[in-house]
């Protein structure tokens, strides 16, 4: 961290004078391409409420945690978060259910049962405001060592299975026939998700933390001719949101996470501009 810091103090930022500020922005620079690279995925398969039912699996996950005093909720959000995706799925691949239908079934369910945990006895929901909005700039310098941990795996997993898991996503019966494992790659997708969206839910919010692992793709997707382009842009757009979002934050005193989710929006119709400019 103090190199970090070194560096952000030779940056003539006023903003980068607090340390709270030089902690949110690394944290930003790690999770942009975690949100990058999920989100081409996200989009290419078709998962975006996937995605947004794991926010609430996760949020029950913290609720759970909570109720039974652990010091870490978020390690029970974690775990929870998995056995959500695991369960999610088994049983997406024994049900002749649409993936959509089958996805509001376990979303509503998750968020039913966080609610209810949380209230249960009388308690107040308050205290889950921080989860549901997200402040990154409180982030500490363990939890962007966790975060940094986190891209390099999902870095790992990316170098080793995206050509797979893009056929996957596109055409799982070609998949099948070349011989990929289609249930074990997009049950390691599943959990990878999990994990992302259930460490990024303080900071960014359960409420925005779902068009952080679209938008970005979607956008991207407007642009790109290939592959390499496609997952380029989308990491670079999630960067340079984060960024500004960041930035103005600072400035104008609005929520981080809802500034980078709206620039991101931004970004999407710039890039859908230019799309129907190129056709």
């Amino acid at each position: 961290m103090s190199i970090w810091y070194a560096f952000c103090n030779w940056l003539p930022l006023e903003m980068l004078h607090w340390d709270f500020m030089k902690n949110a922005l690394l944290a930003i620079v790690i999770m942009a391409p975690l949100f990058g690279l999920m989100s081409t995925m996200i989009v290419t398969g078709r998962m975006s409420f996937f995605s947004d039912a794991l926010g609430h699996s996760a949020f029950t996950g913290i609720a759970i945690g909570c109720i039974c005093g652990a010091a870490a909720p978020a390690w029970i959000a974690v775990v929870f978060s998995v056995v959500f995706a695991l369960v999610f799925s088994f049983v997406r691949s024994r049900s002749n259910q649409a993936a959509d239908t089958l996805i509001g079934v376990f979303s509503s369910a998750a968020v039913a049962l966080g609610i209810f945990i949380a209230t249960l006895g009388g308690g107040s929901f308050t205290k889950y405001n921080q989860y549901l909005i997200g402040d990154i700039l409180s982030v500490t310098p363990g939890e962007i060592g966790l975060l940094a941990l986190t891209l390099l795996a999902v870095a790992a997993f990316w170098i080793a299975c995206s050509n797979r898991l893009t056929l996957v996503n596109i055409h799982p019966a070609l998949a099948s026939s070349r011989g990929v494992p289609v249930a074990v790659t997009q049950t390691l997708f599943t959990v990878a998700i999990a994990v992302v969206v259930t460490l990024s839910i303080s900071s960014v919010g359960l409420l925005i933390l779902n068009s952080l692992l679209v938008l970005p793709g979607a956008a991207a997707r407007n642009v790109s001719r290939n592959l390499k382009q496609y997952h380029m842009c989308s990491v670079l757009f999630a960067l340079a949101a984060g960024i500004a979002g960041l930035t103005a934050s600072y400035y104008w005193g609005c929520s981080a996470g809802a500034a980078i989710s709206l620039v991101l929006a931004v970004i999407f119709g710039i890039t859908f501009a230019l799309r129907k400019v190129r056709a």
